[in-house]
């Protein structure tokens, strides 16, 4: 699969640049456009933003393709975590060598959002052997 950028204001390098700034580190769109204005390209926080929207599902979604298998044993966790001032549960599974399967943010931690989780995860990777999880009852 291929991503577009044809009819795009900026060329493809850039806009890949500005996506991977937002993705990758804790960089507001405003601070992004000043980095950008640093180096005498001139785009808007507005722009950044429909950018980003746009582009960042479609390399996840090529990533994903690249990304090595998994082993067919996981363990699995969530725990609380603080996101832009709010408080989410991470759901997160490793296969038995430590390498990050998959993971899930979520307002609760219920049967409805381990399900979520879960379906996810093995839609992506196919039906593990073995899954060893904490003593949640939320994940029973």
């Amino acid at each position: 699969m291929t991503i577009n950028f044809s009819g795009r204001h900026f060329p493809s390098d850039i806009i890949l640049q500005v996506v991977r700034y937002y993705v990758s580190y804790k960089l507001s769109y405003h601070e992004i456009e000043e980095i950008m204005a640093e180096r005498g390209i001139h785009v808007d926080h507005s722009t950044i933003n429909r950018r980003v929207i746009k582009f960042a599902p479609l390399l996840e979604h090529r990533a994903r393709g690249r990304k090595k298998p998994v082993a067919s044993s996981w363990r699995m966790d969530e725990t609380c975590i603080n996101v832009k001032g709010q408080w989410k549960y991470y759901y997160r599974a490793v296969d038995k060598y430590g390498d990050v399967i998959d993971f899930l943010l979520r307002d609760t931690r219920d049967e409805k959002a381990a399900r979520a989780f879960f379906q996810k995860a093995i839609g992506q990777h196919g039906l593990p052997k073995k899954v060893v999880i904490d003593g949640s009852h939320s994940n029973t």
